[in-house]
């Protein structure tokens, strides 16, 4: 049995340099992401590590593609040996929005509702955080 996907479709009145921006700036995604946070050079190859509050790493893993401003995908892992799952973002304009796609593959079904609940929150805020306020907030 295949393991769940999620994806989350939103519209955001914003760039898509902007939105690239929020997407892989750590002082930015601290406002969105919640107590964690993703660091990483977002270049292919590169690993991309999930850290908590207190600077521990949560999950590693590695960028598959980075095509700014457009593409984004990383996998990522637990500590607990599961298997990676993987995320891909995907900006595409569209008007004076942006469409913003995000999958994630390779879920856990123990897990899917927690992950697809946080994934939800992450990109309301973030939608939030961008038409409200603007690229004001986006700190490089």
């Amino acid at each position: 049995m295949s393991k769940p996907t999620f994806v989350y479709v939103t519209y955001i009145a914003t760039t898509i340099e902007q939105l690239w921006a929020a997407i892989t700036s750590e002082a930015f995604m601290q406002q969105y992401w919640g107590e964690r946070q993703l660091q990483s050079d977002w270049q292919e190859g590169s690993t991309v590590e999930q850290v908590d509050s207190a600077g521990e790493s949560q999950t590693i893993g590695e960028i598959l593609q980075s095509e700014p401003p457009h593409q984004l995908s990383y996998t990522f892992q637990f500590f607990d040996h599961t298997q990676p799952s993987r995320v891909r973002f995907l900006l595409e304009p569209s008007a004076h929005q942006v469409k913003l796609t995000v999958i994630h593959y390779r879920l856990e079904a123990q897990s899917y509702l927690s992950n697809s609940d946080r994934w939800a929150l992450c990109l309301s805020t973030l939608k939030q955080l961008l038409e409200l306020e603007g690229a004001l907030l986006i700190v490089a």
